[in-house]
């Protein structure tokens, strides 16, 4: 008998991803992604970013093919497919399903105007209480855009997607979505629980431009005959599950409960905790949205905070403070000579654009209290790395205030989480305890759509096989050494703001 797998993509802005994962033993059996370079990015003006959605079909392909070659696997091995997608773009289709235009991705900041705009007009409160967040410059508001600026376009749109919305598409001929995905582009109201008709009409949108909504986990679609002969797989393959980036980041870290923490690391950070009852920050400093398993009967939000200067911050010490040739893995020995607080040595790490978390000003990265006869570079590499772990913390505490107890964060053993300064800081200061894991998006997708096609009884069963490579746990002893260093960082912060 042919072994058996589940099949995740992971549709990023850099590239596509694809995984295998044995149903039989939970692992991963092979991965791989295109392009092997970064995936090209139009920016016809300053603040756009687009993406053509026939790109990330394309590299799908080639990836998929490379999996299927490296394991053997024929269409009928695979049992399911879920799909995790970069979050807050807006794809435009006719009747036909053809783009109309290019995909207006995450990190395009064209539409600010608009979803600030109908957070004015509609009230502040009001927002917050509906969509638990201001429209901001989410795929509502990107909508608006293409209504008001390219009106030959808009009057032809049949549907708007999201990225994983294209994707499941093109697998099956089938438009649809979930509310997961509507309420990361603002079209969830959380007090009706129903589509936010209220902001459709304050922008004018014909709900019909909305696609069907489907469960997060079920047999959503299947692969028609049209795709499978493109792929390779076999016609009527269920999709059984999709989610955006970051809630499918926490789904591959096992992370549904309340109170559970899902943590990134890499060129921006994220924390992304689960929220049991509502709830949003008055001033919208983090944002919430349907987590994988909310449903209209059960409370289940991701809380999200992000902080765009963390890796990048570390890649600037590297090139900028560390000797010629130096790796990270020698930064992070070097760093740990330091003492914790980096005797008074105080980085400010906010200098990758405006951060939410400060209310959407643009701070930039600041060095505080140098001392040139006495500082050296492990103080310097240390300060930037507690600097980053301290904005963590910062954004961890409107999470507390919004009712979150974070006891426990889930990473990723990658990018700042192979830093044992990092690591035991984070902890120390958060007092939540790590627990370092082995995973990545694609194959969380893939175990999603196990548990959607019923393959797996619940994410107990599904991520049993999970490999736990660490633990953390908050340092007591030396926990009033990091409270002052964490205290001393919010004064500085403070003085600046």
């Amino acid at each position: 008998m042919n072994k058996q797998y589940l099949l995740g993509f992971d549709v990023g802005s850099s590239s596509v991803k694809a995984s295998l994962v044995d149903v039989e033993t939970g692992a991963m059996a092979a991965t791989a992604f295109f392009p092997e370079h970064e995936a090209p990015i139009t920016a016809v003006k300053a603040g756009w970013a687009e993406q053509d959605p026939q790109m990330w079909w394309d590299n799908a392909k080639l990836a998929l093919k490379k999996i299927m070659a490296e394991t053997g696997a024929k269409g009928d091995d695979i049992q399911a497919i879920g799909i995790s997608y970069q979050m807050h773009g807006l794809v435009c289709v006719d009747r036909e399903g053809n783009a109309l235009r290019d995909a207006i991705i995450w990190c395009d900041s064209r539409a600010v105007p608009y979803g600030e705009k109908a957070f004015t007009d509609l009230g502040p409160d009001f927002c917050l209480r509906n969509l638990l967040n201001s429209p901001g410059n989410f795929t509502a508001a990107k909508l608006a855009w293409v209504k008001a600026n390219e009106p030959q376009v808009y009057e032809r749109i049949y549907k708007v997607m999201l990225p994983g919305d294209y994707i499941a598409m093109r697998l099956t001929g089938e438009i649809n979505t979930t509310i997961s995905g509507l309420s990361e582009g603002m079209f969830w109201d959380f007090a009706k629980k129903s589509p936010a008709r209220f902001l459709l009409d304050y922008y004018g949108f014909d709900t019909a431009l909305l696609p069907d909504i489907v469960p997060t986990f079920a047999v959503q679609c299947r692969v028609n005959r049209q795709a499978a002969a493109e792929l390779g797989l076999k016609a009527g393959t269920p999709v059984s599950y999709r989610a955006g980036d970051q809630p499918n980041n926490a789904l591959s870290l096992n992370v549904f409960n309340p109170g559970e923490i899902a943590s990134t690391a890499g060129t921006s950070g994220v924390v992304y905790g689960v929220l049991g009852e509502t709830g949003y920050d008055p001033k919208s400093r983090v944002n919430t949205f349907a987590h994988v398993n909310y449903t209209p009967e059960q409370t289940r939000l991701g809380v999200l905070l992000c902080i765009n200067g963390t890796g990048i911050l570390n890649a600037w010490v590297r090139r900028n403070i560390a000797p010629t040739g130096m790796g990270y893995a020698e930064m992070n020995e070097l760093c740990a000579t330091a003492p914790i607080g980096s005797d008074a040595l105080t980085v400010i790490p906010f200098g990758n654009g405006a951060e939410r978390v400060m209310e959407n000003r643009e701070t930039g990265c600041s060095i505080n209290g140098l001392d040139f006869n006495h500082h050296t570079r492990a103080h310097v590499m240390r300060a930037a790395q507690e600097g980053i772990v301290f904005s963590f913390c910062y954004g961890m505490e409107i999470m507390r205030q919004m009712g979150m107890d974070i006891r426990k964060i889930h990473a990723g053993r990658a990018n700042m989480f192979l830093s044992e300064t990092f690591r035991d800081t984070l902890a120390s200061t958060s007092g939540a305890t790590i627990e370092l894991y082995e995973t990545d998006g694609s194959m969380g997708a893939a175990k999603g759509a196990g548990m959607g096609c019923g393959i797996y009884r619940d994410h107990d069963e599904a991520f049993a096989s999970l490999k736990k490579l660490a633990v953390i746990e908050p340092d007591e002893q030396r926990k009033a050494e990091y409270a002052e260093a964490y205290a001393r960082w919010k004064s500085v912060l403070g003085k600046m703001l």
